[in-house]
């Protein structure tokens, strides 16, 4: 491993604010009284957060101070460990997988995008919104090549779809995580190729069958509202598929309520997978379905 240093250009100060504080108080409790040094690597980690997404000298010192340890020992660990960043990195932080897997599938693309769009690695844009470093596997490699920007992963990336995800980065829109093709997580591209007929005499679940393709147009939006309904928004995050995220996505379109969802239809859940870029996701996964379930949950 290369010598790690730390950055030429470092502020006067660091100390966490109050509710980091009380965080690291807690980690520190956590461990019987003589070995509070093992919150080290939380505490370094948090400070990084903090402080941005990179790691100060003054921070070092700070964690130093509040597990009585010896300044150079943690000098070590943040210099040892390529997960702390020495130096200041963007908003969006792009770290680019280059192992045999990623670098087989085309990683080099990905590369040459970085430095079109980017600059060379370590450089942060004049704006402040893209830094990127190569590192080592991501662990997603049948979804290669992949990229983790932050603390999401963007995998299956081609050159072009790549460009494209920085460029709404950039735009402020949304984008989703995961896989950037027509496939579920690790699932094969285009869906199941395996257990799609019968079981022991028993028809396979129809949503094993890879999904058809749908024609959208714009008339197929979902009839959204203004705001929930009295009482609340229904929490979406029920339907298997929708995090936080989503369910925030689905809101800005005017989507509240289970009910809403389970009257949609084939055509509406193929705008929204469109709309959100989700390669089919919401029918995949029968989001329709899951809701009427649930709507009438709510409604017994």
């Amino acid at each position: 491993m290369s010598v790690r240093r730390l950055d030429a250009e470092q502020p006067e100060s660091f100390a966490f604010d109050a509710d980091n504080g009380r965080w690291a108080q807690e980690q520190i409790g956590r461990y019987p009284e003589g070995k509070q040094a093992s919150a080290v690597i939380s505490l370094l980690w948090r400070a990084q957060e903090q402080n941005g997404g990179w790691l100060p000298e003054p921070a070092i010192r700070h964690v130093a101070e509040l597990l009585d340890m010896a300044y150079i020992r943690v000098y070590e660990i943040a210099t040892f460990y390529t997960m702390f960043n020495l130096s200041p990195v963007g908003k969006y932080f792009v770290q680019l997988c280059g192992t045999t897997p990623c670098m087989l599938r085309g990683s080099d693309d990905l590369k040459a995008v970085c430095r079109k769009v980017i600059g060379e690695p370590g450089h942060v844009t004049e704006d402040g919104l893209f830094s990127w470093i190569e590192v080592e596997c991501l662990g997603a490699c049948v979804n290669a090549p992949t990229v983790q920007i932050n603390k999401d992963y963007f995998e299956d990336l081609t050159g072009e779809s790549f460009e494209a995800l920085l460029a709404d980065l950039r735009a402020g829109r949304e984008v989703a995580p995961g896989p950037q093709v027509d496939r579920q997580f690790s699932c094969p591209i285009g869906g199941p190729t395996t257990l799609t007929g019968t079981s022991n005499g028993r028809a396979a679940p129809e949503t094993q069958t890879a999904p058809a393709k749908a024609t959208v147009s714009d008339a197929d939006r979902p009839e959204g509202l203004e705001s929930a309904r009295e009482g609340g928004a229904d929490d979406l995050k029920r339907i298997n598929g929708i995090g936080p995220k989503i369910e925030r996505s689905l809101n800005g379109l005017g989507v509240f309520h289970f009910d809403q969802i389970a009257a949609w239809t084939d055509e509406t859940a193929a705008w929204v997978d469109g709309h959100l870029r989700f390669k089919g996701r919401a029918r995949r996964e029968d989001w329709i379905g899951q809701a009427r379930a649930l709507a009438e949950e709510e409604g017994a």
